[in-house]
């Protein structure tokens, strides 16, 4: 990805694109003041199984911070009076982030709730327009910067559940080619070429800024060159690029090899993406979308809460549910998986994408981007 218009920023404004070409067609959806809020007026009572634990204070950014928790099987299932179809679109089907979807479908969670959820594969740009059309009722991925540009265009589409953060043994990130005299805590940043898969517009715009500003370097001082998943690797290994952002497992090669260092990954104790709603479960039907967050929530309690890769059992289970090798599932520290948002990610993210120079203007607030009182309901917190 290399200029101005690279293929990334084209990606983005594309989606944007088709957002706001909607949105003028669109009136019962656009300029709507009440698509911009969430439920109101709805009674929230305890749940079995969710204490104090199942609740933490979005301020809380420490590094070393437990994720929300319920007891196993909780929260127990409330069965909707009428079954409803529900389709969350999602990039892949193959991706640990993805498991809890996965798990909570094969295990007939979601049908607990009186829910018929499929699994739709579709990027992100692809499905915006969908979600915003009311075609499909979520998505699961994360707040990027066609996001942030359509919710601005006056779409109902908000953050309303959170999914990983890294366990800190983790290295997946922004790994550099060292030059002569540098060392992992000295590296010159600015005029390097990055290779990536993902592009400008991604959530990896904020802790890519973050490990850049540490190593003399900007969002705006780096050569992007966009690659396919299995030419990253390739790249910074024979020189094409000399610096990558490498995902779980592909880091695992580059871990202790020499001449080369890793500065840094996804904040730890913060999740970066997870499930964003439409107008349909925001609005229209609240309580097929606070059934939905139940049975997701239920399904990290009960096999998720915890260290899961260090059960056999389970990791061939998952590895067989996801289509991958179980050596390699193996491989890589377990995500913690965290249904909860921080408060100021949003403000973060849009900081970066206008460091990227996809976005502009002031950032959107959390009033218009974010609702976390979906995930409380299903967990009986009442603020």
């Amino acid at each position: 990805m290399r200029g101005r218009f690279g293929p990334g920023r084209r990606t983005v404004l594309a989606a944007v694109v088709t957002l706001l070409a909607m949105a003028g067609c669109s009136s019962a959806h656009s300029g709507d003041a009440g698509a911009r809020s969430g439920p109101q007026h709805r009674t929230v009572r305890p749940v079995d199984g969710c204490g104090t634990a199942s609740w933490t204070d979005p301020a809380d950014l420490s590094p070393g911070r437990a994720p929300a928790r319920c007891a196993p099987r909780a929260p127990a299932a409330r069965p909707l009076a009428e079954r409803r179809e529900i389709t969350i679109a999602t990039g892949t089907l193959s991706a640990e982030y993805v498991a809890p979807l996965r798990v909570a479908l094969d295990k007939g969670e979601f049908k607990a709730e009186g829910l018929d959820v499929t699994l739709r594969v579709l990027p992100t740009p692809d499905a915006l327009p969908l979600l915003a059309r009311g075609d499909i009722d979520a998505l699961w991925a994360a707040p990027e910067a066609a996001v942030m540009n359509g919710v601005r265009g006056g779409f109902a589409i908000k953050w309303v559940a959170g999914n990983f953060s890294p366990d800190p043994g983790s290295k997946s990130g922004l790994w550099v080619k060292l030059a002569s005299g540098e060392s992992a805590n000295r590296v010159r940043m600015a005029g390097r070429t990055m290779g990536t898969m993902i592009g400008k517009g991604s959530v990896i715009a904020y802790p890519m800024q973050r490990a850049l500003a540490r190593h003399g370097g900007g969002l705006d001082e780096i050569r992007y060159q966009q690659l396919g998943s299995a030419d990253v690797l390739t790249a910074l290994q024979g020189g094409g690029v000399d610096s990558a952002w490498l995902l779980d497992p592909v880091w695992r090669r580059m871990d202790g090899e020499r001449g080369y260092a890793f500065l840094g990954g996804q904040p730890l104790g913060e999740p970066l993406g997870g499930m964003l709603y439409g107008r349909t479960l925001l609005h229209d039907d609240v309580d097929a979308g606070v059934a939905l967050l139940r049975a997701y929530i239920r399904t990290v309690d009960t096999y998720f809460a915890g260290d899961y890769k260090k059960d056999a059992g389970f990791v061939a289970y998952l590895a067989k549910l996801l289509k991958t090798d179980a050596a390699v599932l193996k491989s890589t520290p377990s995500l913690r998986m965290d249904w909860e948002i921080r408060s100021g990610t949003v403000t973060r993210l849009q900081a970066a994408y206008r460091a990227q120079g996809v976005t502009e203007g002031a950032a959107l607030p959390e009033s218009e981007t974010v609702d976390r009182s979906l995930y409380a309901e299903a967990v009986g917190h009442a603020p």
